[in-house]
């Protein structure tokens, strides 16, 4: 029996409701989500810090501390009257940079806040604080479902640059089907657009970049290392979404060998760098010039 168009049109819009339902069954688009959400704060809790330290900083200017939370905490603790703060609660909260601030508030050029000041600077500070909490949860949810949802790749990398890869990909079976050079690349497309329209340099890394083992590798290493990674992650995200078998010890057995061996050459690649530079160097300052 031949169906009426409206019949067709309700088995299609069905199907797609069917298919997007399929979609969004998994953990994986909330993993997105949350990544997103956590970089999003991230930013908005600097930008309020940021602030939070260029307002008290009128009161206390000498104030430097480097945990942001910690400065938080002091500003709700003592930022109404600094001179009048017990140092044992100081020393609880500083550890051995307690002294050094009890020095600091003695010899501090700044005034004390008015009520009207302070209460504005706490429920900055209490903002500040409350979305570090806000964090702290969305970080353990990251950890639990990447290393559910994604063995794998959390096995041979952190888990929140994992959830990055998963959100520029948009899902796992996508990014299960990237090839090694797309992931070096995800989270530089900007860079790479620039590249593709204007000619600048090509960008070598991506999200990836955040992973120590990059980030503090030699500048001129750092490509080889994140192409190695990008290698080594495209097979474990085959693993993930296709196959769902653990390979992930071997494979970290092999980024690692990889590794070490690699980082002998780039020594001599490095030397040799430096004496041809130092050749170069003496060639001119005998007075030649290359034609």
């Amino acid at each position: 029996m031949k169906e009426s168009p409206e019949e067709k049109r309700m088995r299609i819009l069905n199907l797609a409701k069917a298919s997007l339902s399929n979609a969004y069954s998994g953990d994986e688009h909330s993993i997105i989500q949350a990544i997103l959400s956590f970089n999003e704060l991230d930013k908005t809790r600097n930008l309020i810090h940021e602030k939070l330290e260029e307002w008290y900083g009128i009161f206390f200017p000498e104030l430097k501390l480097a945990n942001q939370l910690t400065y938080a905490r002091f500003v709700q603790e003592f930022g109404k009257n600094k001179r009048e703060a017990d140092a044992q609660k100081l020393e609880d909260m500083l550890g051995a940079a307690a002294g050094q601030v009890k020095t600091q508030i003695s010899n501090s050029i700044g005034r004390d806040p008015t009520d009207e000041e302070y209460e504005m600077l706490n429920g900055l500070a209490g903002l500040e604080l409350s979305i570090a909490e806000m964090q702290s949860g969305l970080d353990k949810y990251l950890e639990s479902s990447t290393k559910r949802i994604m063995p794998n790749i959390t096995y041979l990398i952190d888990y929140k640059v994992a959830a990055e890869l998963l959100a520029k990909a948009g899902s796992l079976n996508k990014l299960a089907f990237l090839p090694a050079g797309t992931v070096q690349l995800l989270g530089a497309e900007k860079a790479l657009f620039k590249h593709i329209k204007f000619g600048s340099k090509p960008p070598k890394y991506g999200s990836i970049f955040k992973l120590q083992q990059i980030s503090s590798a030699e500048r001129q290493d750092r490509g080889r290392i994140a192409r190695m990674y990008a290698t080594k992650i495209a097979i474990a995200a085959r693993a993930d979404g296709i196959s769902k078998n653990f390979i992930a010890d071997k494979l970290k057995e092999q980024l690692d060998k990889s590794i070490k061996q690699m980082r002998p050459r780039s020594k001599k690649a490095i030397e040799a760098r430096k004496g041809n530079f130092s050749g170069n160097r003496r060639w001119r300052d005998r007075g030649y010039r290359k034609r």
